[in-house]
């Protein structure tokens, strides 16, 4: 099984594994690479990018978008938006998916405590994301968004 992880903010010296992390095909279509969401950084400051590590070396990322105005997916000014998990593929089926939006509800209470829920979509055809959020605790509410690559679901999950 997995080892503990760390969820933490990204810092500069976290830009060399950038060139190195690998996603196959078929889950890229899904989500943003992290020189992405680095760059996506560098121009919105909303947009907030966190690594998840293991052993020291980042397994992961995905980025916390926390202006209330630009959260298209809900009316409460309180949610804080996940976006772009994803795990390296030399890093998958060890459970660090799991544990890290497992942990990421304190992550999001101690950094953001004016936020009270965490939202993500998710593409209804993406099984394997659908159900890693429901084992975390993740609840879809028959709310779906109708994004540019398709049909979104919504998923909750209060703080």
């Amino acid at each position: 099984m997995t080892t503990s992880i760390i969820v933490r903010r990204f810092d500069d010296a976290d830009l060399q594994t950038i060139n190195q992390y690998t996603l196959p095909d078929e889950q890229a279509i899904y989500t943003s690479v992290p020189s992405l969401i680095v760059e996506t950084f560098q121009s919105d400051q909303w947009n907030q990018p966190f690594v998840i590590c293991s052993e020291g070396h980042v397994v992961g990322w995905f980025a916390l978008y926390t202006d209330s105005s630009g959260n298209i997916y809900t009316n409460n000014k309180k949610a804080i938006l996940l976006k772009s998990l994803s795990i390296d593929s030399r890093h998958q089926k060890k459970g660090y998916a799991l544990e890290a939006l497992r942990a990421l509800p304190n992550v999001v209470k101690e950094q953001y405590k004016d936020k009270d829920e965490i939202i993500l979509t998710v593409h209804d055809t993406n099984m394997a994301a659908i159900n890693l959020y429901k084992k975390a605790g993740f609840i879809y509410k028959d709310e779906d968004y109708d994004g540019e690559y398709g049909i979104e679901l919504i998923f909750h999950h209060r703080l």
